[in-house]
């Protein structure tokens, strides 16, 4: 589709809920997130606005990882085939979206290289030469870069694009325990991160023909959309020792005998997370950010009355100063546009709070304060503006979680029979079902529902109420099945 650029109030014009995709792709454009115009199918450019939120994120993300031991390093993008091949399941399930480099300007290249997918393939060499012995354990590495995946599927900006952002973290350990116990660390640590985004996801561990090729299992991050689809916002996965025997990465232990090391990896889709803030979070007069991921904070409006605009002007750049000493990231708009103009269009950025001058703010020397999830305005003494303006961020983070998660268990519902899960799937719902195990059941869910089996949720024990809902025998797991991205 070809978008036009809006003014902030046209952006009023379009309703989420009746159309999200037209209302995100054009806040992607609008509020300056993403261009989608770039002349190449999956790519896009990531504007000042959005980059800038992008920025804030990974910064959050790797300060954790950073916390907990990891080491932040850059791989080349480019991995040789032969390191590529080495694990065989590994390339079965990348080979169809791997772009590859084949020329040199007009040379063909006697070796083809690929552009990573993934980084395994290109950090296990390297992993093989710094592991020696037990001393060297565990190794706990992490790297924020693009990805490149020919998707087959049809791209949508953020969700499916064939050049990503994300971070991936990548441990070696002395065995299978030390392995399990960095799982735990890894879903903590997104735990952590997504929840002070305010956002709301079942953590699902996948099914086994579904999880990372090459992995022992796979758990997976799946977010709530509007239209009905789960957006994998994050995985984690035990690889057991599947890629330390395909690339030979050993270590002597305390006995002096040489084992294969045992490997994890986790991916934390950066753009997916921005896309699942804007989805979540966003209203029908645009972003809503957290004050946390915010490239402004607080704007300043000052409203000129005939006969006290140089008043209004100096009153408001002295709100400026106090907010800005108080180190909050805030902008004076002093630009021609009318207030109700630029009131639009920081509703539309999602600038967390707004606060406007007039002049009877001048005389009582009082600011109107603004916050931007519910729009609701409150007059403070200017001595009192720094410590509103904190308590209000806590209530934003607060509204916007509790809102997420009303969301999320609105839309869940049990189905208990092939029609209820229709009717789930049909009405954008996430269906909770009985499953027996089986593949062929399995397939049948999707046949029947257009929904897919994304796993069984590992932060609470749910044991199974109803026979499986395909096939009605005896069900092992209680799974959840939605439409995916």
């Amino acid at each position: 589709m070809n978008f036009k650029l809006k003014t902030s109030r046209e952006m009023l014009e379009m309703k989420k809920d009746e159309n999200f995709s037209r209302w995100f792709d054009e806040l992607l454009l609008n509020a300056e997130i993403m261009d989608n115009r770039y002349p190449i199918k999956g790519f896009a450019v990531y504007k000042g606005w959005g980059a800038r939120i992008v920025r804030k994120i990974t910064e959050m993300l790797e300060s954790k990882l950073e916390e907990t031991g990891h080491a932040p390093m850059l791989f080349p993008v480019a991995i040789s085939e032969d390191s590529f091949k080495k694990e065989a399941k590994h390339i079965k399930g990348f080979t169809a979206e791997v772009f590859w480099i084949t020329h040199a300007g007009k040379r063909k290249l006697k070796k083809r290289m690929l552009l990573r997918p993934t980084s395994e393939t290109a950090m296990y060499p390297m992993f093989a030469q710094w592991i020696r012995s037990h001393a060297d354990l565990p190794l706990k590495i992490f790297q924020s870069v693009c990805v490149y995946r020919y998707e087959t599927k049809a791209t949508r900006p953020l969700f499916r694009m064939r050049e990503f952002l994300w971070n991936e973290a990548h441990t070696a350990h002395r065995d299978w325990e030390e392995a399990e116990k960095q799982v735990r660390e890894a879903v903590e640590i997104y735990d952590e991160v997504f929840k002070s985004l305010g956002l709301s996801y079942y953590i699902l561990k996948r099914p086994d023909f579904d999880k990372f090729a090459g992995a022992a299992y796979s758990i997976a991050f799946d977010a709530w959309n509007p239209d009905g689809r789960v957006n994998q916002i994050g995985t984690v996965h035990n690889l057991g020792e599947n890629f330390s025997k395909a690339f030979g990465i050993t270590y002597e232990d305390i006995e002096g005998r040489q084992r294969y090391v045992v490997q994890t990896c986790y991916g934390f889709g950066i753009s997916r997370t921005l896309a699942a803030i804007i989805s979540q979070h966003g209203d029908d007069h645009g972003l809503v950010l957290l004050p946390e991921i915010a490239p402004i904070q607080v704007v300043i409006v000052p409203i000129p009355y005939k006969g006290s605009e140089d008043e209004i002007k100096k009153y408001a750049k002295k709100v400026f100063e106090r907010l800005n000493a108080a180190g909050f990231r805030v902008y004076l708009d002093e630009t021609d546009k009318t207030p109700g103009e630029k009131y639009y269009y920081w509703e539309m950025f999602g600038v967390p709070v707004r606060v406007e001058v007039g002049p009877r703010d001048v005389r009582d020397k009082h600011v109107t304060i603004c916050e931007r999830v519910n729009l609701k305005r409150i007059s403070v003494a200017f001595e009192e503006a720094v410590q509103v303006i904190k308590e209000t961020f806590e209530k934003i983070k607060r509204d916007l979680k509790d809102k997420s998660l009303s969301t999320l268990k609105d839309m869940t519902v049990d189905a208990s029979d092939v029609e209820s899960l229709r009717r789930a799937i049909k009405s954008k719902k996430i269906a909770r079902v009985c499953w027996c195990g089986s593949i062929e059941c399995a397939e049948k869910i999707t046949e029947e529902s257009g929904g897919e089996i994304r796993g069984q949720r590992i932060d609470i024990e749910e044991k199974p109420e109803h026979p499986c809902i395909i096939c009605e025998r005896e069900a092992e797991k209680v799974v959840y099945v939605a439409r995916a991205y």
